[in-house]
């Protein structure tokens, strides 16, 4: 099925985005609500099995509520029989995008918090998603993190249907030795495959893929993690245990894991940690050389909370002043929003949770903003001049001068792009009636009233379309007959009467 072919009720459908071995996903409008949407579609209607677990996925994911777990819309059914899934559009791509680049630690760590945060609403679901990869794991625009296809995702207290058979699920280089092994699941064969997505963020490579199936799910088996570089030395105790061999040697859960990564997350904990107070027991006058003692040791105290204090507060403005000349590198770079976690909206943003009254860090994001606006601009003034002005629906000229009208509502670069956009269709229309081309002089009114609903002069074209077309035709120009088309067939010629018997015609001219 060709993608003009398919049709969702309810749905404009503009492109397809990706195709595996079960399931297409499309890019979609939901007419209902003017949101964008991505529309799994299953390939085959005929396999009522695979339907059933495809819906069952649509059941799941509904039930789950976190920001990292994609967001499911509807569930539905094609004129076809296929079943369809509408979910959250992610338009920051996968991770799996970055492969083979070598993240800094705290940007892999932090997408990996983000992970495990999810995946622990998953496993206290009583659920294990069984194909944790970097193709599932999603970007938003701002760079958070979502994940996606719980495909194989299975309840822990139902029967494995698969593994009980000996068949493996999941992707091979980043599955646990249990999955290998067509061994019950748990929540802990996640956390095993999130292991390897951070060792590859952390080193660029992925040591466990190997030649073949065989070899790589051998190497999950009896390979030992290997041994991060010294710089990153400080990691390996977390990923040791997140890549151990047997289960109840890693993490318990993903909980336990989080706290783990928090506690690495903290930058120089020494200087941030200030000592408590000490309590100094009440004590009879002694001899003058102890009070000084005394004397002493409180001033020390004294002097040491606040040298904690100060040293709190260097680190915390050496942070600040680290995220704000990323930001100005990323924004003299125009790496506004991208890559994730490495853009300057994401460090200025840092900035602003350390000290949400700085102002170098809100001028910033401000001149972000200014940055987007003026490429969405030359982006719609591109497209306009491309005549592509309301379609494809994500990448227009309408689309983007209405984005630039969300965030600054009177610019007047964005309404006067709109205006022409709408006077492009009003020369369309009468270029479509001069040619007599009727249907598609309509369709270009109704663009145009996509474009600006209340346009009076689109209104009056689209009212005085049917007597446009009737004084445009005239009284002469009545529809012809199928014999008078060109090439249409000929009317079937009728039967001709037979000719009188002459007998009978001399009968009745003697008689009448």
């Amino acid at each position: 099925m060709t993608e003009r072919m398919l049709e969702i009720t309810g749905y404009r459908v503009h492109g397809r985005l990706g195709k595996g071995g079960m399931a297409e996903v499309y890019l979609a409008t939901q007419l209902s609500l003017h949101r964008e949407v991505a529309v799994k579609v299953l390939l085959d209607a005929q396999d009522e099995a695979f339907a059933q677990r495809f819906i069952r996925e649509g059941h799941i994911v509904a039930s789950l509520r976190h920001p990292a777990i994609i967001t499911i819309h509807d569930i539905g059914q094609l004129a076809d029989g296929r079943h369809y899934l509408a979910m959250e559009y992610v338009a920051g791509g996968d991770l799996a995008r970055h492969k083979g680049e070598v993240f800094a630690p705290q940007q892999a760590l932090e997408i990996v918090r983000q992970v495990a945060a999810g995946l622990a609403v998953v496993h206290e679901k009583g659920l294990v998603h069984r194909d944790i990869k970097p193709a599932n794991i999603l970007f938003r625009e701002d760079g958070s993190v979502v994940i996606t296809d719980f495909g194989v995702a299975k309840a822990l207290e139902l029967d494995n249907e698969l593994t009980q058979y000996g068949i493996a699920v999941g992707s091979p280089a980043y599955s646990s030795p249990e999955q290998a092994r067509c061994e019950p699941l748990d929540a802990r064969s996640d956390i095993y495959s999130l292991g390897v997505i951070l060792l590859e963020m952390l080193t660029g490579n992925n040591p466990y893929r190997g030649n073949s199936y065989t070899q790589t799910v051998l190497n999950h088996v009896q390979m030992p993690a290997p041994a991060l570089p010294s710089s990153l030395a400080s990691l390996q105790p977390l990923l040791q245990r997140m890549l151990a061999k047997e289960p109840q040697a890693r993490f318990a859960d993903c909980r336990e894991l989080l706290i783990a990564i928090e506690a690495l997350s903290e930058l120089d904990q020494d200087l941030t940690r200030i000592a408590p107070a000490v309590k100094v027991a009440p004590r009879p006058p002694a001899q003058r050389s102890k009070a000084r003692r005394l004397l002493a040791v409180t001033l020390a105290l004294v002097l040491a909370t606040f040298a904690g204090l100060g040293g709190y507060q260097w680190h915390k403005h050496t942070r600040i002043a680290v995220l704000l000349d990323h930001g100005e590198a990323r924004l003299a770079e125009s790496r506004l929003l991208s890559p994730p976690l490495d853009n300057a909206d994401h460090y200025f943003r840092q900035a602003l949770l350390l000290d949400a009254d700085n102002a170098q860090a809100q001028q910033g994001l401000a001149r972000v903003l200014e940055a987007r606006i003026e490429q969405d601009l030359a982006l719609a003034a591109q497209r306009l001049s491309e005549e592509r002005l309301l379609l494809p629906e994500e990448d227009s000229a309408v689309y983007y001068y209405r984005k630039v009208l969300g965030w600054s509502p009177d610019n007047p670069t964005a309404l006067a792009g709109l205006a022409e956009v709408v006077q492009r269709y009003i020369g369309l229309t009468e270029s479509a009636y001069a040619r007599r081309e009727y249907s598609l002089a309509h369709e270009y009114i109704q663009q145009g009233l996509e474009t600006s609903p209340d346009d009076a002069r689109l209104l009056a074209l689209r009212d005085s379309h049917l007597q446009r077309i009737a004084e445009t035709r005239g009284p002469a120009a009545a529809p012809r007959t199928a014999s008078a088309r060109p090439n249409a067939p000929r009317a079937a010629t009728r039967p001709t009467e037979p000719a009188p018997n002459p007998v009978k015609r001399l009968w009745n001219n003697l008689f009448n």
